[in-house]
């Protein structure tokens, strides 16, 4: 089954079920099709390796485990596991904290950086990669999705 005839398979089913549920089955197959097709471009890395390169740079000062997987809204094992074959490749290193040696910093690499860079100097780059991905979709319309989605992950903190 082709792209086209899911969305018009789902359209069907969409009366059948409450657009809540809905929308979570949209957006679980939009994750899985975008994992797959991340995992496809970049060539020496997951997806979920560069999203936790993404989170890290994110952060001001190197970030603790505990940091990373509440950015990624993943556990401290799924994280570890990521940080471990990112540190095999040579693309993070995992230094004990200088005031909590308990505690370890996730650092980027020289290796790492220079991977973000090539990526940002490639063509198709992943900026016109999101570009395409948002052809057609409005400001208005992105930022009423982004509300919902942020007011959901508020809900779900509180289960």
């Amino acid at each position: 089954m082709n792209y086209d005839e899911a969305m018009n398979m789902s359209k069907v089913e969409f009366g059948q079920m409450p657009p809540q549920s809905f929308l979570l089955g949209l957006l679980s197959a939009f994750d899985n099709r975008f994992q797959a097709a991340a995992d496809n471009y970049f060539k020496d890395i997951t997806w979920k390796q560069f999203f936790a390169i993404i989170c890290i740079n994110l952060f001001k000062e190197a970030p603790t485990l505990n940091d990373l997987s509440d950015v990624m809204g993943s556990s401290h094992q799924n994280v570890k596991q990521i940080l471990l074959k990112l540190e095999q490749k040579g693309f993070v290193t995992m230094v004990p904290d200088q005031k909590d040696k308990r505690k370890q910093r996730i650092h980027l690499t020289v290796k790492c950086m220079k991977f973000c860079q090539e990526n940002d100097n490639q063509s198709p780059n992943s900026a016109d990669i999101i570009g395409q991905i948002f052809e057609g979709v409005d400001e208005k319309s992105l930022i009423t999705t982004i509300e919902t989605i942020m007011h959901m992950e508020r809900n779900l903190s509180k289960l």
